[in-house]
């Protein structure tokens, strides 16, 4: 059974406050109150409400300034927000809107109507909810396969963390940073389909065993596109393995015929590969790693352009050094 929802209901005026407290626990609602954009804010990081009740007008911070920081942030920005505002105020109506309010209360406030907008956004509240707890369970599977290779540890969160700098560094829009982020950690999920005689074996692979390798990207697509919100990271789990001179996997597809942001994620995967030890090799410093990244580039394996910039970054010392696994770091420069 899952629990009351809980109510945040930030308004000046005290009756207003206790009255719509009154009303929303006799609903079957968790509610807390405050009196002040401040005190709203402090409770709000505190508790985390399920949905806010804001009056637009309060001293101090207005409830278009507490709407506003709550939609900021990534953490709260997808809790509904719904603004109490007096008939006909139509300029502070339209600051709201901006602000990113869900929806609207005018005062007086009608029981049926208040009933009504808290319960439909509290079902889309639960929805987003839903779907953000599928997401991490992918992300956690994307860590239960790192774990059965002892060798691999920490990959998923150098991947991230290279793939977002780089990101950062080509101007990506926050959608394709999170769509990066993602990537990184979900890129092999399909080995979680991989026996681990052929995932974990040390010597070479036969002919055989690379084919049963090669299908990791297609069971890692599969498995992605169950979930929606994946849409923008399925492309990467599928293509970082795609060769700009078309000689990759599991499409054989070339040159800008890979989505962008799988070209980006096979850059870091093939340094994060090189820089750290591996059963079959060990790791090189990240100087060499850089080097080698630049000849398999030349050679078609990946995009020049996104190598350059990559090295760039390194040059810069904007890039952390998290290859912990790897004991010969060189952070010196590598020329272009």
């Amino acid at each position: 059974m899952r629990a009351s929802p809980k109510v945040l209901v930030i308004d000046d005026h005290e009756p207003t406050r206790d009255g719509l407290r009154a009303l929303l626990e006799q609903a079957g609602y968790t509610v807390s109150t405050a009196g002040d954009g401040n005190d709203g804010l402090r409770l709000f990081k505190g508790d985390s409400p399920d949905l806010v009740l804001l009056d637009v007008k309060m001293p101090g911070i207005s409830g278009v300034d507490v709407c506003a920081e709550l939609k900021a942030h990534r953490d709260t920005c997808l809790t509904p927000v719904i603004m109490i505002s007096a008939v006909g105020d139509r300029d502070n109506q339209l600051a709201a809107l901006k602000a990113g309010a869900d929806d609207f209360l005018n005062k007086p406030v009608d029981l049926e109507e208040l009933y009504a907008r808290v319960r439909s956004l509290l079902r889309i509240k639960r929805l987003t909810d839903d779907l953000e707890s599928a997401e991490l369970l992918f992300l956690s599977l994307g860590r239960i396969v790192e774990a059965r290779d002892p060798y691999t540890e920490g990959h998923c969160e150098r991947l991230a963390q290279y793939a977002v700098a780089l990101g950062l560094e080509l101007n990506l829009e926050q959608s394709d940073l999170d769509a990066l982020h993602r990537g990184a950690f979900l890129h092999d999920i399909g080995k979680i389909a991989i026996p681990d005689r052929v995932l974990l074996k040390k010597s070479r692979l036969t002919r055989a065993e690379r084919a049963v390798m090669k299908q990791h990207p297609v069971i890692g697509d599969d498995l992605c596109r169950t979930l929606r919100s994946l849409e923008l990271v399925c492309p990467i789990v599928r293509h970082h393995h795609e060769r700009r001179d078309g000689r990759g996997y599991p499409d054989g597809l070339a040159g800008d015929q890979i989505p962008f942001l799988a070209q980006i994620v096979r850059v870091v995967d093939i340094f994060d590969a090189l820089t750290t030890h591996r059963p079959y090799r060990r790791a090189v410093s990240q100087l060499k790693g850089l080097q080698i990244l630049r000849q398999v580039a030349k050679a078609g394996g990946c995009s020049e352009s996104l190598v350059d910039c990559f090295i760039e970054l390194h040059n810069s010392g904007r890039l952390v050094n998290h290859t912990a696994t790897s004991n010969c770091a060189d952070t010196r420069r590598i020329d272009r």
